[in-house]
């Protein structure tokens, strides 16, 4: 059983109006969703084994804090082809991970990363998750999806959870 993780980036600041999007770092209230997200994944022990993370800033700073809460230090690739990427780029490279990890982990952004956890839906999905995702995909929320089979062939999987930072505790 494979397990694939879809994590939005944490609240990000727009303090400074001459900052590029791409270089935009996290709000306080990102810093504490991020590390909170974490403490959620360790604590269900939804340890990534591999991790894809877009190279925005916002997007790197969300997984440093994420990955200061977990037991595991899985493999990272930051990716630029991640930044502001479509679902089906996004899948794309989900299929293109190695074979050997059973827990992938993705930080990236929407509307890509809530269009594909959308897209990836299969029937069987748990109805809970399922409207939690149809009603709101906020910044620093997680989809989490398991699937038989290789991420090669990935196209659809059973949705179990879609956790808001407002839901864990």
């Amino acid at each position: 059983m494979r397990q694939l993780f879809l994590l939005r980036h944490a609240k990000s600041s727009w303090d400074d109006p001459d900052l590029d999007d791409f270089d935009r770092p996290l709000a306080g209230r990102g810093l504490k969703a991020a590390q909170l997200m974490g403490r959620e994944l360790a604590a269900r022990d939804w340890l990534p084994d591999l991790v894809l993370v877009s190279s925005a800033l916002r997007t790197r700073d969300t997984w440093r804090l994420v990955a200061a809460e977990l037991p595991v230090h899985p493999r990272v690739t930051f990716a630029e082809t991640l930044y502001a990427a479509s679902a089906a780029n996004i899948l794309s490279q989900i299929r293109q991970a190695d074979a050997s990890s059973d827990n992938l982990l993705v930080v990236g952004h929407n509307p890509g990363l809530e269009d594909l956890a959308k897209q990836l839906a299969a029937p069987g999905s748990e109805a809970k998750a399922r409207k939690g995702l149809e009603e709101k995909f906020p910044t620093a929320a997680l989809a989490r999806f398991v699937f038989e089979g290789d991420w090669s062939g990935l196209s659809s999987a059973r949705l179990t959870h879609c956790l808001r930072p407002k839901d864990p505790g």
